[in-house]
């Protein structure tokens, strides 16, 4: 179960209280990702949650949620959670997690609303691509306009969120094509910042076998430095945006804020 498992979290959020809430990947089939392969979906039972929650320091005001998507429990479940952690951590003020654009799409604006004022104030969201075709290669289960609609009813719900995109997935000979299209997507909506992370083949994804087979191709160093490149180029944040290539995926670590710090990042990547 959960307590035996490798717990996943956003370095900037590694101080907070890890409150477990599933265990596994409802999804599970984006050819990428290793992380949860071997491990069986299942909620993590409010008994458990509650015992967790009991065993830290009641003056905690930050939780982290664990789990690849723990808001794919539902709104009735997150409400018990959020319940629970109103209890036990009275002064919690941050809470924060991992979300998948699919699990929004079955939230409504108003159910997000209540989780807002209720303390979730900020989501990591893997969109990954702005181009249809590479999001169905990857098996990721949204396509563009779906992730476009939910970015702008979280804003509305007024829910921050970290916009995750992957360079590399479209594979070789097109990732300039690719980040043009992940920009044009990113620049319609607001979010705080943007995380790329740089395709990682691993050992055991369903990309790897598939690049044995020769149905994928990996783009090199220099391919994806250039559809990095192209991305924050063709980006056109509307506002205040942080820029954050620090994953440990990337070989090249960058960190500024759009658009103000623009032409900066891109003579780093020159």
């Amino acid at each position: 179960m959960y307590r035996n498992e490798t717990i996943y979290f956003p370095g900037t959020e590694a101080r907070n209280v890890l409150v477990p809430v599933t265990s596994g990947c409802p999804h599970n089939v984006c050819t990428f990702c290793t992380m949860y392969k071997e491990t069986k979906y299942s909620p993590v039972d409010l008994s458990d949650i509650e015992y967790e929650l009991k065993n830290v320091d009641p003056q905690s005001d930050k939780v982290f949620l664990v789990g690849a998507d723990p808001l794919c429990v539902g709104y009735d479940r997150i409400s018990s959670i959020l319940n629970l952690i109103r209890k036990h951590l009275p002064h919690c003020a941050r809470i924060t997690a991992y979300c998948s654009v699919r699990t929004l799409a079955k939230y409504t604006l108003e159910q997000l609303k209540d989780l807002c004022n209720r303390g979730v104030t900020a989501l990591y969201i893997g969109f990954e691509s702005g181009d249809d075709e590479v999001l169905k290669k990857a098996k990721k289960g949204h396509t563009v306009a779906m992730a476009i609609e939910q970015a702008e009813k979280l804003s509305q719900a007024g829910i921050l969120f970290s916009t995750v995109i992957m360079y590399g997935l479209a594979g070789k000979g097109k990732g300039v094509e690719n980040a043009i299209k992940t920009a044009e997507m990113v620049s319609k909506f607001n979010t705080y910042k943007v995380v790329t992370m740089n395709l990682t083949v691993f050992e055991g994804s369903e990309i790897a076998d598939m690049i044995r087979a020769g149905e994928f191709v990996e783009a090199d160093g220099a391919e994806k430095r250039l559809e990095l490149k192209t991305f924050l180029e063709h980006l056109d944040m509307k506002q205040s945006t942080m820029f954050d290539t620090r994953h440990a995926t990337n070989p090249i670590k960058l960190l500024g804020t759009l658009p103000r710090d623009k032409e900066t990042l891109l003579a780093k990547l020159k």
